[in-house]
């Protein structure tokens, strides 16, 4: 049986797709993952994944690709799968996916969706209401006949040891940056944050991508090394394994620390809720207002004055939350 798994959102959405693309591994002869460009790069640290299709989506993303037939058409003649199993988001329809995937030939389709689907798909699943986006995406796979195997947690392939990108010694990760600005804090805070956590006696390495570098040259200053844009994803990977704790926003990286088993103090920002988006299977300490007024927003940009819900949280509390997981783990 030749199985496809589809997320096609962010290289954190991916990662959260691992659990279940194991589950579909067990039972399938090989594994195809369609993605996006930006979850690419998290679907080649999965593991049991065969092959993968990267296609940019006309209906995923924060800048969408025009609708193009030829692009769609190439993509039918592509696939080559038996059976599907298409994650989303719980305010994304499977729908289109499913559309694509019914006129390549597959066979048996099967998503979360609270849309009549017709013909697109054999299983209809209703997700759980609160559940977290790992575990709606296993219930999904054991609705389509893949149980879960293991205990579910993320993983990704064994990273490179990151010794000679970090030095000896134990450190704390610092990732300033996030994929939109309403899941970021102020760079201020994060160079707050860096000097609370050097004072404390901690070593500390600031990371980001290579269009952050001039945010990770703030933050890092004078008392932390800056990796920005020194670190591909397999290499990320291997960073935030050797970290003591890892302290970021609701973005990639958390998701990646929780892969590599490494603690997280999340600054979340509650434009999703945490219950869904939180890091997964791993100790962590979720900072910031989960009550603020933009709670629930999906927005993008921050809609209140200050962006109180995270420019609450100061450097003080960051270093108290890595101690706090310190002291646990």
């Amino acid at each position: 049986m030749k199985a496809l798994v589809t997320r096609l959102d962010s290289f954190g959405d991916v990662l959260l797709a691992g659990p279940a693309v194991r589950a579909v591994a067990a039972r399938a002869d090989t594994v195809t993952m369609l993605v996006g460009p930006r979850g690419a790069p998290a679907a080649r640290l999965l593991p049991d994944v065969d092959d993968i299709l990267v296609w940019d989506a006309p209906w995923v993303g924060l800048d969408p690709a025009p609708v193009g037939r030829g692009e769609v058409e190439l993509l039918i003649d592509t696939i080559d799968a038996d059976t599907a199993l298409i994650l989303t988001s719980f305010h994304q329809s499977p729908l289109p996916t499913a559309l694509v995937l019914r006129l390549a030939g597959v066979g048996h389709i099967a998503a979360d969706s609270e849309d009549y689907p017709g013909s697109l798909l054999d299983v209809r699943h209703h997700r759980a209401p609160h559940a977290h986006e790992a575990e709606a995406a296993l219930d999904l796979a054991e609705a389509a006949g893949f149980p879960r195997v293991d205990d579910g947690r993320l993983r990704v392939l064994p990273p490179p040891a990151a010794t000679g990108t970090t030095g000896p010694g134990p450190y704390v990760v610092l990732h300033p940056g996030a994929s939109v600005p309403a899941r970021a804090w102020s760079r201020e805070r994060g160079a707050e944050a860096v000097r609370e956590l050097a004072g404390a006696g901690h070593r500390v390495v600031v990371t980001g991508g290579p269009d952050e570098r001039d945010l990770t040259a703030y933050v890092a200053g004078e008392h932390a090394l800056d990796l920005g844009g020194r670190t591909g994803a397999e290499e990320l990977a291997g960073v935030l394994a050797g970290a003591d704790a890892v302290v970021t926003g609701n973005t990639g990286p958390a998701h990646l620390a929780a892969a590599v088993g490494t603690p997280v103090v999340s600054l979340f920002a509650p434009v999703v809720p945490a219950e869904r988006w939180r890091p997964y299977g791993v100790p962590y300490v979720l900072l910031g207002d989960q009550l603020a007024p933009c709670a629930g927003t999906r927005a993008r940009t921050c809609p209140v004055p200050g962006h109180p819900c995270l420019e609450s949280v100061t450097g003080h509390d960051v270093a108290a939350a890595v101690e706090k997981l310190m002291g646990e783990t």
